[in-house]
């Protein structure tokens, strides 16, 4: 079962979001993680939500995104796009 990496950012500093990015995309698809979304066009159809640039990375198994934002690779990324952006970020198992 496949699990997911799901993020919306808000960037606040796009030269040094593009350092993590850059950093990110390369971190994850050496973990096998696959960009499904990166960006792109986004309609609130119903709720709340004012959605900023989402992300959904897929990982073979829910272990495995797991142990991908455990990583010390990863951590150290995420304190660069802490610098660079507002963002909330959650792992999902696929059904």
């Amino acid at each position: 079962m496949a699990g997911y990496l799901i993020a919306d950012i808000e960037i606040t500093n796009p030269t040094l979001y593009e350092e993590f990015a850059v950093g990110i995309k390369k971190l994850a698809e050496s973990r096998n993680g696959k960009f499904l979304v990166r960006g792109g066009t986004t309609e609130v159809v119903e709720g709340g939500w004012t959605p900023h640039r989402i992300v959904v990375v897929e990982f073979e198994s829910y272990d495995q995104v797991q142990a991908f934002v455990s990583s010390d690779e990863y951590r150290e990324l995420a304190e660069l796009r802490s610098r660079s952006s507002n963002a909330s970020t959650i792992i999902v198992a696929g059904v």
